[in-house]
């Protein structure tokens, strides 16, 4: 006796293509719905029902526009902190409208689930590059900024390619990025915490074994 699944490895395949370029929103907005849109105009990347638009012509000329003012925009140093106010949501917003351009073949609670996924994963990643620039801020006083930019569009190009050709690769290093990236925050938060309260208890013991030095009494 044989169970059959409920979805096909085509569906499945293509919720690991829409989560790898959901991930890839992350890093930046617009590069994986070119990608998306470049590979569904080839050939390469079936769209689901409603997303066709998405493989037009106009499309391809507005996505690329966005990407290039994007990339532009994140190479000037202190512009790219202003950006991340208004990247965070709008990479929610791309990760979940790619995770549905290609989620095919699959029930509606499985699909909005995909979607809603999508939408975390995107989140993550932006999360992630939030992190990683506040810190060259800090450190470089924003002139290692353009490094990071440069480092995060990579990892967009990179991601939006390896979730179109080697979707189940993609998503297996999107959840190894995921808990790398939750434990940081972890570490940063709650390790920090941890440390105060250690110091605290330190300063309390050594106020209360602190005072006057004991005189020894004779026989």
């Amino acid at each position: 006796m044989t169970l059959a699944l409920p979805v096909s490895a085509e569906a499945l395949l293509g919720v690991a293509v829409g989560l790898g370029l959901a991930a890839a929103a992350g890093f930046r907005v617009f590069v994986p719905l070119l990608a998306a849109a470049l590979a569904a105009k080839t050939g390469l990347l079936p769209l689901a029902p409603g997303f066709e638009w998405l493989a037009s012509t106009p499309a391809l000329a507005a996505l690329g526009t966005a990407t290039v003012l994007e990339v532009g925009a994140y190479s000037m140093p202190w512009v790219d902190q202003l950006l991340d106010i208004v990247a965070t949501p709008a990479a929610m917003i791309a990760g979940m409208l790619a995770a549905a351009s290609v989620v095919v073949d699959l029930p509606p609670l499985i699909k909005w689930t995909a979607v809603v996924l999508g939408a975390g994963a995107a989140g993550m990643t932006q999360g992630a590059t939030v992190f990683t620039r506040f810190k060259s801020t800090t450190l470089t006083g924003g002139v290692g900024n353009p490094v990071v930019s440069t480092l995060e569009l990579v990892s967009a190009v990179i991601t939006s390619a390896l979730a179109i050709f080697l979707p189940l690769l993609t998503l297996v290093a999107v959840i190894l990025l995921l808990v790398f990236f939750t434990r940081r925050v972890h570490g940063v938060f709650f390790g920090r915490r941890s440390a105060r309260v250690a110091g605290e208890s330190a300063s309390v013991t050594a106020a209360s074994s602190g005072g006057p030095p004991r005189v020894p009494r004779g026989p």
